[in-house]
């Protein structure tokens, strides 16, 4: 799936961290979520699934976006 099937909830690529490379949140078409974040290593998750941590501020504006 390509980034720009995403709608993107979170930043507007104006801010400090760049036009991609900001912790974010975006959802697929499908209605499920995408999470771009920094890789955490708090446990070890099973085969096939990853961890990324991102600020709660981010999390806030996302569910904003929503309407939550």
């Amino acid at each position: 799936m390509a980034r720009e099937e995403l709608t993107r909830l979170t930043g507007n690529g104006n801010g400090e961290c760049g036009q991609g490379d900001c912790p974010n949140v975006y959802r697929t078409a499908s209605g499920a979520f995408v999470v771009q974040g920094d890789l955490s290593d708090a446990f070890t998750p099973p085969t096939g699934e990853g961890l990324v941590e991102i600020p709660e501020s981010v999390l806030r504006e996302a569910v904003r976006a929503l309407g939550w």
